[in-house]
């Protein structure tokens, strides 16, 4: 835990921009009726529904650039997690010479696994340009990528999308809208709170 707060405290680095990642699952869910608008301009929705499946949205949060990118996936497994870093240091981060990268422990999330989808220098020159930094067990709370993945969940996945497409794209206005506002976040507990607040987790008295 220590160790993901102090790179919270880093200073911002162009260089090695702080990236978190999380996954969820989101259902796909279509109207059986087509809603009816209202006088009022009011939409009435059907209670009944139908099920399309369901598939993984992919949070990439800069916490300290307050931008996002967001991936929707059928799967979790190791070869898509690979795919979604690859995204992002030859896509999203090209010009940067490394990335630090915050994500649980998920099983998916084996840097090794590079060395399954990528010949050996190939997968070394990715890892070198990584800094895996790795939540403890029942810790996912110290990952900014979940606060930015229950915004998009309040905001838009809570609604009903009857398919995959049709969700990349309402995903996609809402992450255009987001980074043009260059919403960050401003986290504030440091190594010193949680010694001070988590004392259960100290099995001696500390200080800072």
């Amino acid at each position: 835990m220590e160790q993901v707060l102090d790179v919270y405290q880093r200073p911002f680095d162009e260089q090695q921009p702080l990236i978190c990642l999380d996954e969820r699952p989101t259902q796909l869910l279509g109207n059986v009726t087509d809603s009816v608008i209202k006088s009022d301009g009011s939409r009435l929705i059907d209670y009944e529904y139908e099920r399309h499946g369901v598939v993984q949205v992919v949070m990439c949060f800069a916490p300290l650039l307050g931008q996002r990118h967001v991936i929707v996936k059928q799967r979790n497994t190791k070869a898509d997690w690979v795919a979604n870093v690859v995204y992002l240091l030859d896509e999203v981060y090209p010009h940067c010479r490394a990335i630090t990268l915050v994500q649980d422990n998920h099983s998916a999330h084996k840097p090794e696994a590079f060395y399954e989808f990528y010949p050996p220098q190939k997968a070394r020159a990715y890892l070198d340009r990584i800094e895996f930094q790795f939540t403890p067990p029942h810790g996912s709370w110290l990952n900014m990528a979940e606060f930015e993945l229950s915004v998009l969940s309040r905001q838009l996945l809570n609604k009903r999308c009857g398919g995959q497409q049709e969700l990349f794209r309402h995903i996609t206005t809402w992450q255009k809208q987001r980074n043009k506002a260059k919403v960050k976040a401003n986290w504030r507990f440091t190594t010193c709170d949680a010694r001070d607040k988590l004392k259960y987790l100290y099995p001696h008295n500390s200080t800072c």
